[in-house]
């Protein structure tokens, strides 16, 4: 395991340092004038918003509020970061709502939430502190509960392993609904280097703040950074040099992007990383346009991997990945959740996604378990066809699904998305050509669709489930699939 490299104010690994929200008294009282938090429109110094956490945290415990409370997300960004501090400061565990949620989803989800009160609850490094939500199979978010100690680790495991760097400033430009902008604020914040959020996010105004140096760091999901690479170009803006580190998650990068990107940011050192809200980080690597879709990293430095089959598994050598790490989280919330969705072995999780390690040790990604389909007697992930399609001039996005057929078994439907300003789109018959010289035949879409807008979860990633739900309505309807039928137009 390579050596760790400690955060110079980390030690001893105990205290304050243990607790996310631990340090910002620290910060408060040696850097007070220092910018905490910065938005469009406010602007708060550690002292600042160190006092505002005590005076909220002080309303918080005059009443016996439960041990975990659903933060109301709607009040802005910048509130929503300062009421985070303030309950965890209490002792109590912040569950962060989805500010889309209509009021229906948010009395299902408090209905979930631990009813138990004090006057007193005293925060330890394996406390719970943060409750985020991600889809559940019902339709209802489902509730992830973690501990200071599993953020903490990944705030030093991020220093240990991307670099000095990644304790600096950072612009994390999302919902804090969505636990990876949450995160990259909470970073920020915990090394004393603060955090620069958007109320509501921009392209350009992201643009416009790193070329004046507002923050070192980026954190983005891929469309984000798509969206900026676009407003760069049609601008003509020049290189932004003062970008150190740019971090990439939340879905697939398209590599085909990574030379642009580095044109744009051409001092920094841009990574991906795969992670699972479950589980946190897992494996990271150095942006690169010539590597395969499916590699995702070398595993963290803090994170064990084990590739696991069973004798059913003829999936030339992909199995269940298991991960043994400091970063999982606690459990599911809730006494009728559905906890299938993860796997565990002693201290061992899997969150049911399967891949290989090759012989240099990188991680190969090959799919969810749950999306595998088996068509013409072999499995194949749809992530490897997705990414495929997605790699063609004029597709954006893409959806592969399985949908039984009372003849013929499972037959494969794509449904895609045009890329703006694609020209002449191409025939079913040009794209299975294309296909036909880059994968086999049994992977090939029987059936294709067209959908103008495209449905997406709460953290921005396709929303298969409803695509198929789509799909299986005009099937139904029609009887037989109409080929490019704008069904979502």
């Amino acid at each position: 395991m390579p050596e760790r490299v400690a955060h110079p104010l980390a030690a001893p690994l105990h205290g304050f340092w243990e607790l996310v929200h631990g340090p910002l008294a620290h910060w408060a009282a040696l850097t007070p004038n220092a910018v905490a938090l910065r938005s469009e429109t406010h602007s708060l110094s550690f002292a600042q918003l160190h006092d505002e956490v005590v005076a909220r945290r002080a309303i918080t415990t005059q009443r016996r509020a439960p041990s975990m409370l659903l933060l109301d997300t709607s009040r802005g960004t910048l509130e929503c970061v300062i009421d985070f501090l303030a309950i965890i400061a209490s002792g109590r565990c912040a569950a962060v709502s989805d500010p889309e949620w209509p009021p229906s989803m948010h009395e299902q989800v408090s209905v979930c939430m631990p009813e138990a009160t004090s006057d007193q609850f005293e925060a330890t490094s394996l406390t719970p502190f943060y409750t985020g939500f991600t889809s559940g199979s019902t339709g209802v978010p489902k509730g992830f509960m973690r501990h200071h100690h599993s953020w903490t680790e990944s705030f030093r495991v991020s220093i240990a392993d991307f670099g000095p760097v990644a304790a600096q400033r950072v612009l994390a430009p999302g919902r804090m609904s969505h636990s990876l902008f949450l995160f990259g604020v909470m970073h920020g914040l915990w090394c004393g280097a603060g955090a620069v959020v958007q109320e509501k996010f921009s392209a350009l105004r992201c643009l416009q703040w790193l070329a004046d140096d507002a923050a070192p760091v980026l954190v983005a999901v891929p469309s984000q950074l798509l969206l900026m690479l676009q407003w760069a170009e049609q601008r003509g803006l020049p290189p932004i040099k003062g970008v150190q580190l740019v971090q990439i998650s939340g879905a697939r990068w398209m590599r085909s992007q990574t030379p642009a990107l580095k044109r744009l940011f051409p001092n920094a050192r841009i990574v991906e990383f795969y992670g699972a809200s479950e589980a946190s980080y897992i494996a990271w690597m150095d942006a690169d346009a010539d590597a395969p879709a499916s590699a995702v990293g070398r595993p963290f430095s803090n994170v064990a991997l084990s590739i696991r089959h069973t004798p059913d598994q003829s999936t030339d050598g992909a199995g269940l990945i298991y991960l043994r790490s400091p970063m999982v989280f606690m459990d599911y919330v809730g006494q009728n959740v559905d906890r299938t969705g993860v796997l565990r072995d002693g201290n061992w999780l899997s969150v049911r996604d399967m891949g290989y390690i090759d012989t240099a040790g990188l991680l190969h990604l090959a799919g969810r378990e749950s999306r595998m389909i088996v068509t013409r007697g072999k499995n194949l992930f749809p992530e490897e066809l997705e990414d495929l399609l997605q790699s063609h001039p004029a597709i954006a996005r893409t959806s592969v699904l399985g949908v039984p057929d009372a003849l013929r078994g499972t037959l494969i439907h794509a449904v895609v998305q045009w890329r703006d300003g694609a020209s002449q789109p191409p025939s079913t018959h040009e794209l299975s050509q294309w296909l036909r010289s880059r994968t086999e035949s049994f992977k090939h879409p029987r059936n294709w669709w067209v959908a103008s807008e495209w449905p997406q979860t709460s953290s921005g990633k396709t929303n298969h489930r409803a695509l198929a739900s789509l799909v299986q309505q005009q099937l139904n309807a029609s009887g037989t699939a109409l080929v490019l039928m704008p069904w979502l137009s």
